[in-house]
């Protein structure tokens, strides 16, 4: 029996090719407001896009342009993303733990650095 190929576009989902990072279940919020708390983070070449659980988009700019890091206060599993000029807290929970590999956060944070220089 021949396998068949599917890709996000076949589900109505968009389409992002080989991604460098992806992390579902992320609670997004524009600092104080939540915007979604099922949402996913997306870097893919040379880009980054926010999306809600149901797959509308939040925001998206080139990683080139956008600041993240660690917030100030203790917070082992968010990061702080400016895009567009809009600050976003982005929390990723023990669902995108790889095992026996890094945090989430980790990896969003050297796929952006990864992914803005090889674009810059």
């Amino acid at each position: 029996m021949a396998e068949t190929e599917f890709s996000a576009a076949d589900f109505g989902a968009p389409d992002f090719g080989a991604v460098e990072f992806s992390a579902r279940d992320v609670r997004i919020q524009r600092w104080a407001r939540s915007l979604t708390r099922a949402g996913q983070v997306i870097v893919k070449d040379g880009r980054i896009v926010l999306l809600t659980s149901n797959g509308r988009e939040i925001a998206s700019a080139p990683v080139t342009t956008v600041r993240a890091g660690r917030p100030w206060f203790p917070s082992a599993d968010s990061a702080v993303a400016r895009i567009n000029g809009v600050r976003y807290r982005l929390t990723m929970g023990q669902r995108n733990r790889r095992p026996g590999g890094a945090a989430p956060v980790r990896r969003f944070l050297e796929a952006l650095r990864s992914a803005a220089g090889r674009r810059g």
